[in-house]
């Protein structure tokens, strides 16, 4: 059996641009972390334990309870995290390439968004996190069944009105589909949510959704502050990314990006569309949006 567990790359809410008042957040939304063997989870979460109190000692003195002392992924992967802070990316570096040898692989599902506010994008909230939950569980089955493997997935805790509306939507979608495509088999539940204080290995996944929505970042924005996601990242997660891993591009005429894309230099979307791979109806929105933003100021 495979173990997957996946995290949140940014958040559902809308997204015009990174200069705008107040829909400024992430352009993509989507689940990320990682799948391992079941017999192999235990051992790779006593590794990043081990891992996280090294790198972190100091701020870890005098904590009553160190083992449920957490560092969240967008605290470790900031703007100068590279320049300023190398040792905790060499060390997720590390823990990739720990992951890998324990047979595990990076993975990630994101749709760029619609740009919009909330009242001119077509998906509610709730709608872009349903289709990105959708899909990233299709993607996850898909995976497992390729590799003969039943499925649990397991994510961060939520709140009880979420996690029941999610479990019934996500339960409905894996019955339906299971009659035409045959890797749903795979999966033995919905997601189930854990506590990340509690789980090493949610918290890793955590680590990873960051990385990921990094390297997103750097590949759909022009002045973006990732440029050295490339330069630290790319050959540790060469050949450590599932086969199914995807960058969803809104209504775009380029591919989208797939499992390793995202962490190359090259930028497919900047290079050749000079404006995010936004279409014309979304380039023409975003102009209409800022021009409205100038004349409240």
């Amino acid at each position: 059996m495979l173990l997957a567990y996946i995290d949140e790359i940014g958040e559902p809410g809308p997204y015009v641009a990174k200069d705008h008042p107040k829909f400024n957040t992430n352009p993509v939304f989507g689940y990320a972390g990682f799948v391992i063997p079941e017999n192999s989870a235990r051992r790779f979460g006593q590794i990043f334990t081990a891992e996280k109190r090294r790198v972190f000692a100091s701020e870890l003195r005098g904590i009553d309870n160190p083992g449920r002392w957490e560092r969240k992924g967008s605290d470790i992967f900031t703007p100068d995290a590279w320049r300023s802070y190398g040792e905790q990316i060499r060390v997720f570096r590390g823990l990739i390439n720990r992951l890998a040898e324990l047979s595990g692989r990076v993975f990630f599902y994101a749709e760029q968004k619609e740009v919009g506010t909330r009242k001119q994008v077509r998906l509610s909230d709730e709608q872009r996190e349903a289709s990105a939950m959708r899909e990233s569980v299709n993607r996850l089955c898909r995976h497992a069944d390729n590799c003969g493997e039943n499925l649990l997935m397991l994510m961060d805790q939520i709140n009880e009105k979420q996690r029941a509306a999610r479990v019934a939507t996500i339960y409905a979608h894996i019955f339906s589909r299971s009659q035409e495509f045959r890797e749903m088999n795979a999966a033995i539940e919905p997601p189930m949510h854990i506590d990340s204080a509690l789980s090493s290995n949610i918290q890793f996944a955590d680590w990873i959704a960051a990385a990921v929505s990094r390297a997103i970042d750097y590949q759909l924005e022009r002045e973006s502050k990732y440029s050295w996601i490339p330069q630290a990242l790319s050959n540790h997660m060469h050949h450590r990314i599932t086969y199914e891993s995807k960058l969803r591009l809104w209504q775009s005429s380029l591919n989208d990006l797939n499992n390793f894309d995202i962490f190359k230099s090259e930028r497919p979307v900047q290079e050749k569309t000079g404006s995010g791979g936004m279409s014309p109806e979304d380039l023409a929105k975003l102009e209409k949006i800022k021009h409205a933003t100038m004349k409240r100021r």
